[in-house]
């Protein structure tokens, strides 16, 4: 049987999901007794929930409408993960949410044990914004983002397990700097103390991030910051794709909507050059999209095509609502 705090969450899942629930089969769905299960939603009364228990024949339980929201039970990696993910969109990853993302972090954090506002804290002190929007990354760990960010914090010595991008594993032994949340991935910037030099890491390809306990004297890291370290290293990795848009929109427009994932150039007062350089051609086709105006496009001619085959889609969708 599952301990007592997990299926207390498991109960208040259930309850979420129906609108009623008959008790021998709530009872059932958790493997528990009808007494168990009685004292788990005094458990949750106790927590603010407010559980509505019926008697009889059809008797049994449901969370009462309109109920003023009680105090978040979750466990710790959804506490860090929801601070995460909070966090990249306090740095403007979605347009708009920017400053209530900030509001509720601070609200998420204030709430949070001692333990857990420790390691995201932590998180948020040790994490350089790098301005490139995007949907957050994904398959990184964030117990494995929140070591990290403490080793950075401490000035501990860190050990991990790292794969590169040919395959390759390797053991590292690093001074943690920084993190670095940078489009739809997390980097981490530190000094190897194997090959005497700076470093970064994407954290998706990083495993088993221990610090040693030893401590280190921050070293002077040469960049301006991480994120500049960062961007300095993919400026340097070989794109398959060079983008070339010419946009009907005047520079200013362009760089407020997209310029965080490209270069502008001015053409003249009503029109501008976008430039990127990219493995995928998904990134230009969104940032595109989300620009608002005309373009047209200059190289490669494979971005037309791909352009063209989302259009394609984009009306088979329409087509299919029509017939529903």
């Amino acid at each position: 049987m599952a301990n007592t705090s997990s299926r207390t969450l498991r109960l208040l899942s259930l309850l979420q999901t129906h609108r009623h629930w008959p008790g021998t089969e709530l009872a059932q769905r958790l493997e528990v007794s009808a007494r168990t299960l009685r004292r788990d939603v005094d458990r949750l009364r106790e927590l603010g929930y407010p559980v509505e228990a019926q008697r009889g024949v059809d008797g049994g339980y449901q969370l009462a409408a309109g109920a003023t929201l009680p105090p978040l039970v979750i466990d710790d990696e959804e506490a860090v993960a929801l601070a995460v993910g909070l966090q990249v969109a306090a740095q403007g990853a979605v347009e708009g949410i920017a400053e209530s993302s900030v509001r509720v972090l601070a609200k998420v954090v204030q709430v949070m044990p001692a333990r857990l506002r420790r390691r995201v804290e932590a998180l948020r002190a040790m994490t350089v914004p790098a301005g490139w929007g995007g949907p957050a990354a994904s398959g990184v760990d964030p117990g494995a983002l929140t070591a990290i960010a403490l080793a950075c914090r401490d000035s501990e010595q860190l050990r991990f397990s790292y794969t590169a991008a040919d395959g390759r594993h390797t053991d590292r032994h690093t001074e943690p700097h920084r993190l670095v949340c940078l489009g739809r991935r997390w980097y981490l910037v530190a000094y190897d103390l194997t090959r005497h030099d700076w470093r970064s890491f994407r954290v998706d390809r990083l495993t088993a991030p221990q610090a040693t306990g030893s401590r280190f004297r921050p070293r002077d890291l040469p960049a301006t910051d991480a994120a500049a370290f960062v961007r300095a290293g993919l400026d340097n990795l070989h794109r398959p794709y060079q983008v070339e848009v010419l946009v009907d929109a005047p520079a200013a427009t362009a760089r407020a909507r997209i310029g965080q994932w490209s270069t502008i150039e001015e053409v003249d007062a009503e029109h501008c050059r976008m430039r990127m350089a990219v493995d995928n051609l998904d990134w230009p086709a969104m940032a595109l999209g989300v620009l608002g105006a005309d373009f047209h496009v200059v190289n490669p001619p494979q971005l037309l095509d791909h352009i063209r085959d989302w259009s394609a889609r984009f009306d088979r969708a329409q087509t299919f609502s029509h017939l529903a």
